[in-house]
């Protein structure tokens, strides 16, 4: 096996091990990282096979699940116990705010769909 080979799986295991210690919360919130960006990306291929001619409801599908996928790191950034930044700061507040920042952007979100 080449040492480039072993050193990805070496790295790999490492990563496994190492996301296996994590908090189920903070697993939950990656998980919902992961499908708004993948949601983009199949609207993006989407548009790509089908045409873009709603534009703006192209681009309102896509800037809501990027802004919900940021939305969503902000929220886990702040209820990660190891985050020595946000101790202070409750997990129930930082839902709170994580709820309030998404009804804006979707409102944002309906305004631009014109």
């Amino acid at each position: 096996m080449p040492k480039a080979a072993g050193d990805a799986k070496l790295l790999i295991q490492s990563l496994n091990k190492a996301y296996a210690a994590t908090p189920t919360n903070l697993k939950i919130i990656d998980l919902y990282v992961v499908f708004a960006v993948a949601s983009a990306l199949v609207q993006v291929v989407y548009m790509g096979v089908v045409g873009s001619f709603p534009f703006n409801s192209f681009l309102s599908g896509v800037l809501s699940c990027i802004g919900t996928a940021v939305l969503a790191v902000c929220l886990r950034i702040q209820v990660n116990k190891d985050n020595k930044e946000f101790k202070d700061l409750a997990p129930e507040r930082a839902f709170a705010d994580f709820v309030l920042c998404n009804l804006v952007l979707h409102l944002v979100i309906m305004n631009f769909l014109g």
